[in-house]
């Protein structure tokens, strides 16, 4: 971004820790030989057979031939059902709302003739029997389907993706070690998450290519290169400088509480990756210009300010429905799963008040944590306004750069609904950051040699690799596998049920959501955590509870810089190592459980379901 960024990057100028390395590739090899437990050997077969197994189940049940032999639009209908299924929706009405924008999400592909045959065939079954008939596909995916009863051909199948299974827990503990100790340079943790799926054969080497650039990456990117042009073209200062100029005291607690009281809000109702990339560099100029003038650096001031932006983003996005597609996927399982329905301002009702009570929390944690040697900030806003003076007014560049971001800005927000309407195409937040990077060049706002020596393309490639992590452990059933695993442990001790099953469920949500995708891990999480509490409360509050804390613990991505976009954008500026993260991160984390815990217990019982008992 600046002189100050180029040149200090923690971690990425090293050599290999081989004492270290040494010691994430021990604990992959020793994963990787020990035998296969059974636990993870039945969701291999889960996984291998049990789709084929429920299509042939619900084609026999309802056409009474094999599904190889029925016709495509009784095919359609089966996949449909076998969708609803995975996702724990079992009603007929469920089933009957699917729409083919729906099913394109699912991954089903929709002729609408085909479409149009399989609504009148589902409205003419007894809506008892269907839900007999999932249920009867429940079971034999999950308790009657075993290894023994698979042919040979199957098992192979079923061996083959346990050791996939192995290979992404074996990845874990890889990976988590790399970034606790830096034993290798970030980036180069990323790249060996790829050479090891491909050396596993978990997928090719044309597939691990496509892997890598999402719209999660592209969205990165993008996002540093905006960052870039504020930089190059000084609007980073004059926002920098509206923001804060009226503060009587420009203390460094007043500078972190404005911060928050700013970001967290907004980070319910705009992408926190777009926020996270926008304050970044009003951070940065900030911290160069309190050391200006001072003797040396001041690491733990530029720590403060980076983590404070992180933080705020992370404990916001939980108050509104926009604030993630964590909470989307959450608000859809429950009224698919259990006919739940949760509007926008009851969602709000239930959750913001979370927000409200973690920013002072935050707050207190970051005065606590960080000790600046720098406290007071008025000389560093007193050189902003005389750049600014000697900036003179808005420049074209300047004006440009803001209309674009602006134009930016209202894409991301605008994307999944307004401009999917207008134009008939999802563009995705990734392409509008890209599409805005490439306005800067057209614009002449900046060069290619600016994003070349600004941008930092270490952090793009892991934040590609983070992507790919997570996409394997949902793909291959390991974030299942250990879900589960958890779950069914605790439940054997006796500690499956109300508050202990909704504190396990979010421990085990906020575990997955470190290590991959917050949706990702609401996706693959949120089916187990919710039949978890339909099983032992059935039509009681507990159901949609669990959805709360199991959204909710999905964002707690504090810990790992891999967690969440704005901890891979703040540590791109470059004076971060992943263990500051750890400093406010873990107190923050058990704070904000805690908080989860008590709101399930004194306040969102008041709030209440008034259609469903209390547990």
């Amino acid at each position: 971004m600046t002189k100050s960024i180029q040149t200090k990057k923690p971690g990425f100028e090293k050599y290999v820790n081989y004492k270290m390395f040494s010691i994430a590739i021990v604990a992959f090899v020793l994963l990787l030989v020990i035998p296969v437990p059974d636990s993870m050997l039945d969701v291999a077969v889960e996984v291998s057979a049990g789709k084929q197994r429920v299509l042939e189940h619900f084609s026999m049940e309802m056409f009474k031939k094999p599904y190889g032999e029925i016709e495509q639009w009784q095919a359609l209908g089966v996949q449909i059902l076998e969708k609803n299924m995975t996702q724990g929706a079992f009603g007929l009405k469920t089933a009957l709302k699917r729409n083919p924008d729906q099913l394109k999400k699912m991954g089903i592909s929709v002729d609408p003739g085909h479409y149009k045959k399989v609504q009148a065939f589902l409205q003419s079954l007894d809506e008892k029997a269907f839900g007999e008939m999932m249920t009867g596909g429940h079971t034999l995916r999950h308790q009657d389907l075993s290894y023994e009863r698979l042919d040979q051909k199957e098992q192979q199948a079923a061996k083959k993706a346990a050791f996939h299974i192995k290979v992404c827990i074996a990845m874990v503990a890889f990976v988590v070690i790399c970034f606790l100790t830096e034993a290798i340079p970030l980036p180069g943790v990323a790249l060996c998450m790829g050479l090891i799926l491909v050396f596993s054969g978990l997928v090719s080497r044309e597939e691990v290519a496509s892997l890598y650039w999402s719209d999660a990456c592209w969205f990165i990117m993008g996002s540093l290169m905006f960052a870039a042009a504020f930089v190059k073209t000084g609007v980073d200062k004059r926002i920098c400088l509206l923001m804060f100029r009226y503060l009587a005291r420009p203390h460094v607690k007043w500078i972190t509480a404005i911060l928050i009281l700013v970001i967290a809000p907004a980070s319910g109702f705009i992408s926190d990756h777009a926020l996270a990339a926008m304050f970044l560099p009003i951070a940065v100029i900030l911290y160069n210009n309190s050391i200006a003038n001072q003797q040396g650096p001041d690491p733990e001031l530029s720590k403060m300010l980076l983590i404070c932006i992180a933080m705020a983003c992370n404990i916001g996005g939980f108050g509104a429905p926009s604030g993630g597609a964590r909470n989307v996927i959450i608000m859809t399982y429950m009224e698919d799963m259990f006919g739940l329905t949760m509007g926008f301002g009851q969602w709000m009702v239930l959750a913001f008040p979370f927000v409200l009570v973690m920013m002072p929390v935050l707050w207190a944690l970051i005065n606590w944590r960080f000790k600046p040697r720098v406290k007071e900030l008025g000389p560093a806003l007193d050189t902003l306004k005389a750049d600014i003076v000697q900036m003179g007014g808005w420049s074209r560049k300047q004006i440009i750069a803001v209309v674009i971001f602006i134009v930016m800005v209202l894409g991301w927000i605008t994307e999944s609904n307004l401009l999917h309407t207008l134009l008939g195409v999802r563009l995705g937040i990734g392409v509008l950051a890209v599409a805005g990077a490439v306005a800067y060049l057209l614009a002449s706002v900046v060069t290619w040699k600016d994003y070349q020596e600004k941008v930092d393309w270490g952090v793009v490639w892991l934040y590609a690799g983070a992507i790919i992590f997570g996409r394997m452990l949902d793909q291959t059933g390991a974030a299942y596998w250990m879900a589960r695993s958890v779950v069914e442990g605790m439940a054997s001790v006796g500690m499956a049920a109300g508050h202990s099953l909704l504190a396990l469920g979010g421990l085990v949500t906020a575990g997955m959501t470190n290590l991959m995708a917050d949706g990702p891990a609401a996706a693959a999480v949120g089916p187990v955590t919710l039949n978890m509490a339909a099983i032992t409360a059935p039509n009681t509050t507990l159901i949609p509870f669990m959805g709360l804390m199991t959204s909710a613990s999905s964002s707690l991505a504090y810990l790992l810089i891999i967690g969440t976009p704005p901890n891979a954008i703040v540590y791109a500026s470059g004076f971060l190592k992943p263990r500051d993260f750890l400093r406010v991160g873990i107190p923050c984390f058990i704070a904000a459980f805690v908080v989860l815990m008590l709101m399930s217990w004194l306040y969102w019982p008041m709030i209440g379901f008034a259609q469903l008992q209390p547990f």
